[in-house]
């Protein structure tokens, strides 16, 4: 578990994270509301070379920036699919895509999925203090199994 004090050191870790895994990874990132999952988003797209602006897709579900050079990245958003067989569905059609532009697929609230697909980085984000979100952030990440 590593502290990230404010949303610019979390963009950073992003960052630098990008630089280090494998194209066409996936990234399941849990976290209570507020802890920093699209943040960390920005960074990762920072370190990929995207220049443009990163906003949560809670309601588009899924927004796509793939790279002129081919790779990218897909950022899929599950908070609002309430059933397990609809978040599945849109995770395996993201996922394709995600895999035919060889990009990083970032995905947000992936506890709505049935089940955690195989082969994933998983990323948990919490507040260090709930009652003080200034307080920073931890973040723990595990690679693939």
């Amino acid at each position: 578990m590593q502290a990230l004090s404010d949303a610019a050191t979390t963009q950073a870790f992003g960052r630098q994270l990008a630089l280090r895994l494998p194209a066409g990874s996936i990234l399941l990132l849990a976290g209570d509301l507020g802890a920093g999952k699209t943040c960390l988003v920005q960074g990762l797209a920072a370190g990929l070379g995207i220049e443009e602006p990163i906003t949560s897709p809670t309601f588009a579900l899924a927004q796509h920036y793939p790279l002129p050079k081919g790779g990218g990245l897909v950022h899929l958003d599950l908070y609002r699919l309430e059933l397990p067989a609809a978040a599945d569905e849109l995770f395996a059609q993201e996922e394709e895509e995600a895999r035919a532009l060889g990009a990083l697929l970032a995905v947000e609230w992936p506890e709505r999925l049935s089940s955690a697909p195989a082969g994933c980085w998983q990323i948990q984000l919490s507040l260090s203090d709930p009652f003080n979100p200034e307080a920073g952030r931890l973040i723990e990440v595990r690679s693939p199994s």
